[in-house]
């Protein structure tokens, strides 16, 4: 990857390409004619022409693309030297919630990622809302937040004021995990990463830019950041909308797109536009995010506690005791022992969690061991 960064810079961002084009050309070079993206730049232009189809402006960009390499390049090697990454839409890392929602039309070819890549295979949802929302959004953000943490499910969000960085914020509070999309380039979310660097190393935030490494915050990106916000979600929950902005046309772009969208139902005083976007196909919701047809009498302002049973908690807890009494574990070691049938990820959040568990740092991998004791630790290449 370090060798191809420079030209995955390249091709994701041929000027007014779009990602229908680039993606068809990744699929034609990599897994039709299965040359590497290094291969493909190495052609020559009757190549371009011929089997590629490519016409004479495209090759004219890919031209001056292979001129930009140079500085791609260096680039390429201050960004990785930083610690971030880059994934492109052909590694076996870039998400398939991703692709399965946005598809070879709308995916990006790339995504430029620092912190914890293994985030993008939990289950996740998006919380989504106006930045000046109401108390009572805000509320049911911070309430929805929660259950997602509790349910292990990755929180998504933009990182806008209002609802974005509430659900952030609650996700965190909750020692649940988040991805943060952002509007820019991620070279320049210097402030942001100082923020929330013991997250970030511990494992609990990734944060996402799919724009040019250093372009700096603009009102066209913020609105085309909206659909990977979207794309990078299991589930979309919809705490507030006007009638217009980000929240808005991210909403109609997905149900036109067949996605399954709950916006919260709101109360009769409330002035916004959540019961048009439910007439135009959205699922209301109540407070807990309970589509309302299916939802018990219960008051919406009331939420429900969700909370494993007390048994079935006490139970593997004293299961988890046994397992690591003499040497620390890692989790995917542990998961082995317990024969749970738990992502690792889920596991390592769950441990975390526990007051009697210790964490031990080996070779930039946590093991376990119960607090207090002398287990020894091990040298391992993975969890």
């Amino acid at each position: 990857m370090t060798n191809e960064a420079a030209y995955w810079i390249a091709l994701a961002h041929l000027p007014k390409w779009g990602h229908l084009k680039i993606n068809n050309l990744i699929i034609k070079f990599f897994h039709e004619n299965q040359i590497s993206i290094i291969d493909f730049f190495s052609l020559s232009e009757n190549d371009w022409r011929k089997t590629y189809l490519l016409d004479d402006k495209q090759v004219a960009d890919l031209k001056q693309a292979k001129v930009e390499l140079a500085s791609n390049a260096f680039l390429a090697e201050s960004f990785l030297s930083q610690g971030y990454e880059i994934i492109p839409i052909t590694s076996p890392e870039y998400s398939k919630t991703l692709k399965k929602n946005l598809k070879t039309a709308h995916a990006p070819a790339v995504l430029y990622v620092k912190g914890n890549k293994k985030i993008l295979e939990e289950q996740s949802i998006a919380i989504v809302g106006s930045r000046a929302a109401s108390e009572k959004s805000l509320a049911f953000t911070d309430n929805i937040a929660k259950k997602a943490s509790i349910d292990y499910k990755v929180v998504v969000s933009g990182f806008a004021k209002g609802v974005d960085k509430q659900a952030l914020d609650s996700a965190i509070k909750y020692k649940g995990q988040s991805v943060i999309v952002l509007p820019q380039g991620i070279m320049t979310f210097a402030s942001g990463f100082k923020t929330y660097y013991s997250q970030i190393i511990n494992g609990d935030v990734l944060v996402v830019s799919t724009f040019f490494p250093k372009a700096p915050w603009k009102t066209e990106l913020a609105m085309a950041r909206n659909p990977i916000i979207y794309g990078l979600a299991d589930e979309i929950y919809v705490a507030e909308s006007s009638e217009k902005g980000g929240t808005w046309s991210g909403v109609i772009d997905g149900l036109r797109k067949g996605r399954k969208i709950y916006v919260r139902k709101p109360e009769a005083t409330e002035k916004n536009a959540n019961d048009i976007l439910i007439d135009k196909g959205a699922v209301p919701v109540d407070f807990n995010g309970r589509e309302i047809a299916k939802a018990y009498q219960v008051l919406e302002s009331q939420p429900v506690s969700v909370v494993e049973e007390p048994e079935e908690s006490a139970s593997l807890d004293a299961k988890i005791r046994l397992a690591i009494d003499g040497r620390a574990l890692t989790a995917k070691e542990l998961l082995t022992k317990l024969a749970l049938d738990w992502t690792v990820q889920k596991l390592n959040n769950y441990l975390k969690k526990l007051d009697f568990i210790e964490i031990v740092k080996e070779k930039k991998t946590n093991q376990y061991k119960l607090k207090g004791s002398k287990a020894p630790t091990q040298s391992i290449l993975f969890t």
